[in-house]
């Protein structure tokens, strides 16, 4: 009985104890008038910059981009005159799990990773949550559109990419199972060694088991006719197609060698890359299977010791170089830092890219991997107003300062829990005499 009541007692102090809730912005409304944006530097995604730009849209839909000498009309439009800023397509983040996690530790919040090793009946739209405390952190560093991507086992499932504001998942839906995910066993994997603690590289037990597995699979798939219901058999049939694309997860060179002849024996017609550590490697296999990489690693440390410290950051430049269509993405980087997305393509360009090439790597080449190019990717006339202006340049983590931004035509309050923190305690801690 008593520690029941201590239990009682604690709730109740718990209550009423004061909580900051967090602030989630909700949805924009309609655009309501026809926008012009005028003074800019339009940089449209394609590797083509405007001075002194003008953009106009209306109806959530892109309407005229120019220069100011082109004599755009602007009647009955409203005007934002954006003289010295930056006017920028919104960036596109493939393989994310924002909206299927919000706090890791917590289950109930987890909807990432079903069960058992073929889960190709997985849908990750009607798990994407849109009122997530992340997804306010993802726009104001321009990441307006998303590809969200279930996780686990060797078939995680279909991706679909989502605009990031939205009501729910039917409103923020930009396209609807846009892929189906295979995660390519490895050759080997790392195990612990009990005497000396160190990690070391061990042959995977299970590849042949594996791979069986997934030979099955696409079998059973290639002769299902519907008779008996099959939620997997059924989901598999837009690979044979070409309705879906077949995003390989894979980072080994051997494993993207055996992954792709293993796709196209069975008569996968689109095929994506992800992850791609050693894409370099078998450059000559992507060029000739014309497959896109999304490649993640820009940010991680050089497989071997012996390689160069900075190949990470070269990869894209020299993959472009070769001839392959690149797109970047976070890969499994913390969900709280793919935000980052911006900073990865600067260092992109910071290692032999261009920097107009490295921006096309998280707008245009985004959009067209993921099947989303007559929406997003560009600034060009008839397609969605999803877009944003900056202070400076948005690939600079030093000089970008989101200012507006616009989904859909949509103008979306960039204010949330980060911003009412940082002003709360800003005022707590400043020293005016500092100032």
């Amino acid at each position: 009985m008593k520690t029941i009541t201590a239990y009682i007692v604690l709730i109740l102090l718990t209550l009423s104890y004061p909580i900051a809730y967090a602030i989630v912005p909700g949805p924009a409304v309609e655009q309501s008038e026809p926008i012009a944006i005028i003074g800019a530097t339009i940089h449209i995604g394609d590797g083509t910059i405007i001075n002194d730009g003008v953009l106009t849209f209306a109806k959530g839909v892109i309407t005229a981009v120019g220069t100011a000498n082109e004599n755009i009309d602007l009647l009955n439009h409203r005007i934002i005159d954006l003289q010295g800023q930056h006017l920028y397509p919104g960036f596109i983040l493939p393989n994310t799990v924002m909206g299927l996690l919000e706090v890791a530790n917590l289950r109930a919040t987890d909807d990432v990773t079903e069960e058992g090793d073929i889960n190709a009946s997985v849908r990750a739209a009607i798990a994407y949550n849109t009122d997530s405390e992340i997804i306010p952190t993802q726009r104001f560093n321009g990441i307006l559109t998303a590809q969200i991507t279930p996780r686990g086992g060797l078939i995680s499932g279909l991706s679909t990419v989502v605009k990031l504001d939205g009501w729910n998942w039917e409103d923020a839906v930009l396209k609807t199972d846009d892929g189906m995910h295979m995660h390519w066993p490895t050759f080997t994997s790392m195990k612990r060694d009990e005497i000396s603690g160190r990690m070391e590289k061990v042959e995977n037990a299970y590849y042949t088991a594996q791979t069986q597995l997934l030979h099955s699979l696409f079998q059973n798939s290639l002769s299902y006719n519907g008779s008996t219901v099959n939620l997997n058999l059924a989901a598999m049939q837009g690979l044979f197609t070409g309705d879906i694309k077949l995003f390989i997860h894979a980072d080994q060179a051997k494993e993207i060698i055996s992954s792709i002849r293993f796709a196209r024996a069975y008569g996968v017609r689109e095929i994506v890359l992800v992850g791609g550590r050693d894409a370099l490697k078998v450059k000559d296999l992507l060029l000739t299977e014309s497959i896109p990489v999304v490649y993640q690693a820009v940010h991680a440390l050089p497989d071997m010791e012996w390689h160069d410290i900075d190949l990470p950051f070269k990869t894209p430049a020299l993959l472009h170089e070769a001839g392959i269509k690149v797109g970047i993405s976070t890969g499994l980087a913390d969900l709280g830092s793919q935000r980052n997305l911006p900073f990865f393509a600067g260092t992109a360009a910071a290692y032999g890219l261009d920097r107009e090439t490295a921006l096309s790597m998280v707008t245009r080449n985004n959009a067209e991997i993921l099947g989303v190019d007559d929406r997003v990717g560009t600034l060009e006339a008839g397609k969605d107003a999803t877009l944003f202006t900056s202070l400076g340049d948005a690939l600079d983590m030093r000089t970008s300062q989101v200012q507006q931004v616009f989904i859909q035509g949509r103008e979306v309050d960039l204010y949330g829990t980060q911003q009412e923190l940082y002003e709360r305690f800003y005022e707590k801690y400043s020293d005016p005499r500092l100032e």
